[in-house]
């Protein structure tokens, strides 16, 4: 999808569109999730700290994002893609790969099918999309950055719109390409690479494949030797099942009282764990990650028997790993994740209450009547209509903008 977040903004106001929009935490913690390709012109992209996009773009008009809104569209999107094939393997919420090979007597080859798709798109959800047409996933990937518009000092100007790297020509295509179109070339591997003088895709194809599994290690350097010869032999898999379900927030002041810290774990845990239940999962790994001032980074996780779908059960174990950390020197994000998911199961027990002393698996057959019926009246009256006390006085709702708080959050 073309810049998909701010896509859906302009859609919901029109009266934004031609100036330069970004979604993501306008705080001097926030980061750019998107920016419109008026915005891309001043050299504003995303992953850019919301600052640096500032000093670049003064009038850049940032919006908070709205993640629970981005999933519905991206459901609509994933629906259409569905009406093509049923091989769809998403990849985010606005990119997929599709498997066409079966479509094509249907609807003809991969680049009148991939006008479809964005005949589709355009006229059910009114936003645009760019298609990358080719024999396998990674070079159908870098052709759809080619069929995207460019935005440059000069203006924006329009893509492909869909672009085919054609079988015979896969070379042609990647070899003239920067080497940090490959995947796994992150900024490490790069400064590797150039240090060997490599500086495009056709530079590593024609290096000393046992060289450069020396230098990267033996795994990347086999990966990136054959992508560099345009070998991918990975098939589209549709319906991955999610490997974790979770959380993090950035807050706009460092936290380093245990009580505000577990505050904003319950409220963490508590939309954790309702996703979790209605992805019909539960988990038996819970893990804990701490960011500190000074960007340090720790992780902690603790494990049960049996899967927990409650938040109560959840922060049973995760309160004993926040314990054990000292949190006076300034924490600025938390996060809870779920992992090991799982489906639910059903357990027996003698007791059906709830004590200081109760496991993570009792607390969460004892919670798990409550915890129906909390989530039937957020589905009729909605996810504010009922929360956690100490989640009262806060209105940043979890997940609502994952990419850094507003100057205004107050916590």
């Amino acid at each position: 999808m073309d810049m998909f977040y701010v896509a859906v903004e302009l859609r919901r106001n029109p009266k934004l569109r031609g100036l330069p929009v970004v979604v993501g935490g306008d705080g001097a913690r926030g980061v750019v999730a998107a920016a419109s390709y008026e915005a891309r012109r001043f050299g504003v992209f995303s992953a850019m700290s919301s600052a640096q996009a500032k000093r670049l773009c003064p009038q850049a008009i940032f919006l908070p994002g709205d993640h629970e809104l981005y999933s519905e569209v991206s459901a609509e999107v994933f629906e259409i893609f569905h009406t093509i094939t049923p091989l769809v393997e998403g990849l985010s919420l606005d990119e997929a790969f599709l498997d066409v090979t079966g479509a094509r007597r249907l609807l003809g080859d991969g680049v009148k099918i991939g006008e479809e798709i964005r005949t589709r798109v355009k006229e059910q959800t009114e936003l645009t999309c760019s298609v990358g047409v080719a024999p396998n996933k990674f070079l159908a990937k870098l052709a759809s950055v080619v069929a995207k518009p460019r935005a440059s000092r000069e203006g924006v100007k329009p893509g492909y719109g869909v672009f085919e790297v054609m079988a015979g020509n896969e070379l042609e295509f990647l070899h003239p390409l920067a080497v940090e179109s490959l995947w796994g070339v992150g900024p490490v591997t790069l400064e590797k690479l150039s240090a060997l003088s490599i500086k495009t895709v056709g530079d590593l194809a024609k290096f000393d494949r046992k060289i450069l599994m020396n230098v990267l290690g033996e795994s990347l350097g086999q990966h990136l030797f054959d992508l560099s010869q345009g070998i991918d032999e990975r098939v589209v898999e549709p319906d991955r099942d999610a490997k974790s379900i979770g959380h993090e927030e950035t807050f706009s002041t460092d936290i380093k009282d245990f009580d505000v810290a577990h505050d904003q774990l319950v409220r963490l845990a508590d939309a954790v764990s309702a996703r979790c239940r209605r992805a019909g999962v539960g988990a038996r790994t819970i893990s804990l990650k701490l960011k500190f001032s000074d960007f340090r980074v720790i992780t902690r996780a603790a494990s049960v028997e049996f899967p927990v779908t409650t938040s109560q059960a959840m922060m049973r174990l995760i309160e004993p790993l926040l314990r054990e950390v000292d949190i006076s020197a300034g924490v600025r994000l938390l996060g809870i994740s779920a992992r090991n998911l799982v489906a639910p199961e059903m357990q027996l027990s003698l007791f059906g209450e709830s004590t200081e002393t109760s496991t993570a698996n009792e607390l969460d057959e004892a919670w798990s009547s409550t915890t129906s019926a909390v989530d039937d009246i957020r589905h009729k009256f909605g996810d504010a209509s009922i929360k956690p006390a100490s989640s009262l006085n806060n209105k940043r709702k979890p997940g609502a903008s994952k990419w850094g708080p507003s100057d205004l959050d107050q916590k």
